[in-house]
């Protein structure tokens, strides 16, 4: 059972870090190491964890360690009487995350009103029916917009609430 649990984790671990390295433009070993964090958990890993289990040599993994760290995408800890640091995800970067994707869509859904009224103006300058621009799209995509949006902000809300309550 523990040797499969790792294998899952390995996968999991190579797969987040491949749409983290594309989604989060990081480079492949800060992708694995943030990969590898996040699916550890609050009780953290060490270097000597993830020399071992990312087989990577300890210059490669220093390097991407203080780089995730200088991000603030990543923290540590110390334990009473352990001289090692125990990295964990730095829930911060999850609030800011979200509010960077917020600020995109909201510039989105601007651009894209401004685009619609546009077409609509030009629409009633023309009197040919085929030549006139189609709303629709403008239309769903505000719309989806608005409720991505939306549903975002509440996830930010509950989790925002949940830290408050720890």
């Amino acid at each position: 059972m523990i040797s499969k649990m790792r294998n899952d984790k390995e996968d999991l671990v190579e797969r987040l870090g491949v749409f983290m390295e594309q989604k989060e433009q990081l480079a492949p070993v800060a992708a694995r190491i943030l990969s590898y964090i996040i699916l550890t958990g609050k009780a953290g890993t060490t270097f000597d964890d993830l020399v071992r289990d990312l087989c990577a040599s300890k210059s490669t993994i220093s390097t991407h360690l203080n780089h995730l760290a200088d991000l603030k995408r990543i923290l540590y800890f110390t334990k009473t009487g352990d001289r090692k640091k125990y990295y964990t995800i730095n829930e911060d970067s999850i609030i800011q995350s979200i509010d960077a994707m917020t600020e995109s869509w909201i510039l989105q859904k601007e651009l894209h009103l401004e685009i619609r009224e546009y077409k609509e103006k030009t629409n009633q300058l023309k009197n040919d029916y085929t030549s006139k621009f189609n709303l629709d799209f403008h239309d769903t995509y505000i719309e989806f917009l608005d409720e991505v949006t939306k549903a975002v902000s509440t996830l930010k809300s509950r989790i925002l609430e949940k830290n408050t309550k720890l």
